[in-house]
């Protein structure tokens, strides 16, 4: 944690973390306006998917994985900001199968107006996370700005034929979900001084944990997709591997893990305009039980900041991965299934 400076980050900015992204709906509208790049068969992953990362061969036993993340406070404390946003951007990495190698660090900083330890503690927190990566920080860019935000450009290796994807789940796999959700509504929450010193530090526990021991884990199993569930929420970004897997798929409300007392933020109020964002974008996509009232849909829809990954992996694997994974300290939860049914949509039961 930071020492001796005290300054409430998260009032610096109108949204935080994942939950400042463009929404889907309008991101969809920009991006169907670039100009179609020439065909390369080095380029392994690009736009067409929504993917987590780009993936470019550079021979037949490997290939560059790249990314960038970068956002606006989610939580107050500067080192636990700088440790979040690191995970949150490395994470993209670890989602296509591969590991990390060297970060660049992007600053956007209200340089003459804060004190400047605050950003040093942000990039202290980050340096440590991308240490316990085992990748190295190799540089990186800064701007003065009124508003605060930060991030990572990351760099990973990857064996082509490993390569994981979210265009990869097949009909019969079982989905692992790894961390919580709920993520946005408790940090609105932050922002609005409605929790605990203990529900802060869980959540922030929460994102600032590396998806690197899940991906590790998983690597042996043979998984057929994979994603990580950030600022489009859960159903978001399962309704993303479904259109880019030409399957259905079908999600157990009951089963999905949830942090603590976020149903009764969300009745408070405390449902972040992101989230809100998520669950009108995908009306048409997602059929939702007739038992389920508009918390429960918002909740499953939330913008998460450093999210778990989501695991599409057949069903006779899945039983020992999902324990391996508990075994390992990982929050992880079987939460549903790949069907052939409504290729590209999510039905959410009880």
């Amino acid at each position: 944690m930071s020492e001796n400076v005290v300054v409430k980050l998260t009032s610096l900015s109108s949204k935080g973390g994942c939950g400042c992204k463009i929404g889907p709906a309008d991101l969809s509208q920009v991006l169907r306006e670039l100009p179609a790049g020439e065909p390369n068969p080095d380029l392994l992953v690009g736009l067409d998917t929504s993917d987590d990362a780009g993936v470019y061969r550079l021979n037949d036993e490997l290939a560059l994985v790249q990314t960038v993340d970068f956002f606006t406070p989610i939580v107050d404390d500067p080192y636990s900001f700088g440790q979040i946003a690191a995970a949150n951007a490395l994470s993209d990495v670890y989602a296509m199968g591969g590991r990390p190698l060297t970060v660049l660090n992007i600053v956007a900083f209200p340089i003459q107006k804060l004190d400047k330890k605050v950003l040093a503690d942000i990039l202290r927190g980050a340096a440590d996370k991308v240490k316990e990566a085992g990748a190295t920080l190799a540089g990186g860019h800064s701007i003065d700005d009124n508003e605060p935000k930060f991030g990572l450009s990351v760099t990973g290796l990857v064996h082509p034929a490993k390569v994981k994807t979210n265009a990869g789940a097949r009909p019969g796999d079982k989905l692992i979900l790894t961390k919580p959700i709920g993520v946005g509504i408790m940090t609105t929450s932050i922002k609005k001084d409605a929790l605990s010193e203990a529900e802060v530090q869980r959540v922030t526990e929460v994102m600032s944990t590396l998806n690197k021991k899940a991906a590790e884990i998983m690597e042996p199993y043979d998984v057929h997709g994979c994603t990580d569930v950030t600022g489009f929420g859960l159903l978001g970004h399962a309704a993303e591997m479904a259109k880019a897997s030409g399957a259905g798929i079908r999600i157990s409300r009951s089963a999905v893990p949830v942090l603590p007392r976020v149903r009764e933020l969300a009745e408070a109020g405390f449902v972040p305009g992101g989230t809100k964002n998520n669950y009108a974008h995908l009306q048409g996509t997602v059929t939702f039980s007739d038992h389920m009232d508009q918390i429960d849909q918002w909740m499953l829809c939330d913008a998460v900041t450093s999210g778990g990954l989501l695991i599409s992996v057949s069903d006779d694997k899945a039983a020992a991965l999902h324990a391996e994974l508990r075994e390992a300290g990982v929050e992880a939860a079987i939460i549903g299934e790949v069907v052939s049914e409504h290729p590209g949509k999510i039905t959410v039961t009880e």
